[in-house]
């Protein structure tokens, strides 16, 4: 168990003290951190309760919307909120920063994924002198529009490359590219360059692209497959247990903890 972390979304009702205090309590020694989470107490505070309940944080939760829309349509400076990120993530000891890339601006997907780069160019040398790693999260097809011009590995990977491996890498997450035919094949070329490993399931059938996720055991994924190949790749690092689901998030945070840990050590360790 010494891997897994808690992304803190999956508990979504717990504040961040809750959430550092329910993993040290049930020897989860990791956990992944959300950004409003983090400003609700402030980072000089969330690094102090991480300090004294020795959890560590295997990412921070997120910067990017380098395309500058969200997904509630709002136009945002992604790199500069980006740069707010980065600094945050460094005070909190962790080394990577999720990326979700935004949604297509004027209709225009190539123009989009252009400023994408653009983006990582101006960022990405921030980055390395904050000893801070960018993780591309590509995100699946049916959140193109939404959320992220990436949309498989492959992508993902052709951006992360124009840069050095201390600045740039990928995320996997399985819910985004378990459907994907090259995901082995994608996973493998990663290597080197792969900063997170995220894992839940999805239901079936399919009725919300968004909150349609599992915990892991739940759904048709073959967790320890992906495991398998990340780890061939090199990835040795923290797993992060992340579930957008609105019928666990109304359950008390410790009752979803005792889930994750059971659902991890079943289907996926």
């Amino acid at each position: 168990m010494e891997r897994l972390s808690l992304n803190q979304i999956t508990t979504k009702r717990w504040s961040l003290p809750e959430a550092i205090a329910g993993c040290a309590e049930n020897g989860v020694g990791w956990i992944a951190p959300w950004r409003d989470k983090v400003a609700e107490i402030g980072v000089e505070e969330a690094a102090r309760l991480l300090k004294k309940h020795g959890v560590r944080v295997s990412s921070l939760c997120r910067g990017g919307f380098l395309t500058g829309v969200t997904p509630e349509g709002s136009r945002v400076d992604g790199v500069a909120d980006t740069r707010e990120a980065i600094d945050e993530a460094a005070a909190l000891g962790t080394d990577v920063l999720v990326l979700v890339v935004g949604g297509i601006a004027d209709n225009d997907l190539a123009g989009s994924r252009q400023r994408v780069a653009d983006g990582l160019g101006e960022l990405a040398p921030y980055a390395m002198e904050r000893g801070v790693r960018l993780g591309l999260e590509p995100l699946h097809p049916m959140q193109c529009a939404e959320r992220s011009v990436l949309s498989t590995l492959d992508q993902a990977l052709a951006l992360a490359e124009e840069h050095p491996a201390e600045a740039v890498g990928v995320v996997v997450d399985e819910f985004h590219v378990w459907w994907d035919p090259r995901v082995e094949e994608s996973i493998a070329k990663a290597a080197g360059r792969i900063l997170g490993f995220h894992v839940c399931d999805q239901l079936v059938p399919l009725t919300d692209t968004f909150l349609g996720r599992a915990l892991p055991g739940d759904g048709p994924i073959d967790h320890r497959r992906l495991r398998a190949c990340v780890e061939a790749a090199g990835y040795l690092g923290p797993i992060e247990v992340e579930v957008f689901n609105a019928e666990l998030w109304r359950q008390p945070g410790d009752q979803v903890l005792r889930q994750v840990i059971a659902s991890y050590a079943e289907h996926v360790d």
